[in-house]
């Protein structure tokens, strides 16, 4: 997707930081033009090269909800692993949100369908769906349940709450 210059890690974590979003170590309140064009700043947390930085997404979703208008979009212009990444995590912060933000504007769920997901009403259960099909789509041994809560535990740490 990324047709304007890459943009660093220090970038992103200044521009997430810029966005009140602590996830990352390092970032700097700064003025960031990166944090004023939200595709953009999706794109390239989707395709950096550094997994902290792409399980940002998580609580970027969170803290912005506002966020999600953009997400259809980018993900449509993203390489295929870098549109799992954003469809995965961002479907991850859709069922972290309904656990842990029920009086909130809940962000809406535009990936389960193409995820091949049935929701169900329990965010729990549907989070263990999306790690387990994660899994299959990636390739990948990880832990993606693990991988969903320890984004929303550091992001509810950041706004005084606790898992």
């Amino acid at each position: 997707m990324n047709t304007l210059p890459i943009a660093t890690g220090e970038q992103l974590a200044n521009a997430l930081h810029t966005l009140g979003v602590r996830f990352i170590m390092g970032g700097h309140l700064e003025e960031n033009s990166l944090g004023k064009q939200p595709a953009r700043l999706l794109a390239a947390l989707a395709e950096s090269k550094e997994a902290r930085l792409r399980l940002a997404l998580i609580p970027l979703f969170l803290e912005h909800p506002e966020f999600a208008a953009h997400v259809r979009t980018v993900a449509k212009k993203l390489d295929t692993a870098a549109r799992l990444t954003l469809q995965c995590y961002y479907t991850a912060a859709v069922w972290l949100g309904k656990q842990y933000q029920p009086h909130k504007k809940l962000l809406p769920d535009y990936f389960s369908k193409e995820l091949n997901l049935s929701p169900t009403d329990n965010p729990a259960k549907n989070l263990r769906s999306l790690a387990k099909r994660h899994q299959e789509l990636s390739g990948t041994q990880v832990n993606w349940l693990g991988t969903y809560r320890h984004a929303a535990q550091r992001w509810l740490t950041q706004v005084g709450r606790k898992i």
